[in-house]
């Protein structure tokens, strides 16, 4: 069952005014792909094609990440949350190939070359937690959230004891949960809660393997501004154990 007492959620869910075409794309094309109330969590039925793996990236900002996951493995299923709607737009253009400026298609597509493995839940993903079975996911992504720096802000961080116990939940024994940020509060943070957390354990032996992008790495387009800006980004990944 959903939660009954609905929690807070501090951030934006809509941004500037979105464009027709993509407008069109949320009222069209997302129906297709939505994660509802009823939606059942079978590995299954859960996607419109054959998978062997399920990963999770919450907060999926503009998209890119997610869309370059599933376009490159194409036998996982990713199940994307993100409640701002310009960028859940913005995915939808990603994974159909339209773009703004362009005209609709009588029929909306998936984009030629892409399988049907992405589903997305719109709104806060701690709604989502309780209709999700134990061990259902093989990866968690938690890329660049937001840093709430200010001390005062601190109990709005995702990574939090609640919040971690409901992943490692999720994740399967072996499972990543990968995060991360261009933010030193945020760095600091992390790395002391997820060192207290027992369910989790870090995989980094060396410097080289936090401090620079994973092999399997999509950028995004808040860390191509970060880097412009001159902030380096870090990439922590932990093991369920």
């Amino acid at each position: 069952m959903f939660l009954e007492d609905k929690p807070h959620f501090f951030g934006r869910r809509k941004g500037r005014v979105i464009r027709k075409t993509k407008t069109t794309l949320l009222e069209s094309f997302l129906p297709n792909l939505r994660i509802s109330q009823n939606t059942a969590f079978d590995k299954e039925t859960l996607f419109g094609t054959e998978v062997d793996e399920i990963c999770l990236e919450i907060g999926f900002g503009n998209g890119e990440h997610i869309a370059g996951q599933a376009h490159k493995n194409p036998r996982t299923g990713y199940i994307g949350a993100e409640v701002f709607q310009n960028g859940v737009a913005n995915l939808l253009s990603l994974i159909t190939g339209i773009k703004i400026t362009a005209d609709l298609p009588e029929k909306i597509t998936l984009e030629p070359g892409r399988v049907d493995n992405i589903r997305i839940w719109d709104d806060d993903i701690r709604l989502l937690f309780k209709n999700m079975p134990n061990q259902f996911l093989d990866k968690i992504y938690l890329l660049f959230p937001d840093p709430w720096p200010k001390k005062r802000h601190a109990s709005r961080r995702f990574v939090n004891p609640e919040n971690l116990q409901e992943l490692s939940r999720l994740l399967k024994k072996g499972g990543i949960l990968r995060i991360a940020t261009d933010h030193k509060v945020y760095k600091s943070w992390t790395l002391h809660q997820m060192h207290a957390c027992p369910d989790f354990k870090w995989t980094a032996t060396c410097g080289n393997d936090w401090k620079h992008e994973p092999a399997d790495w999509v950028q995004t387009k808040y860390q191509r501004k970060a880097i412009r800006e001159g902030r380096r980004a870090v990439f922590l990944d932990y093991e369920k154990v």
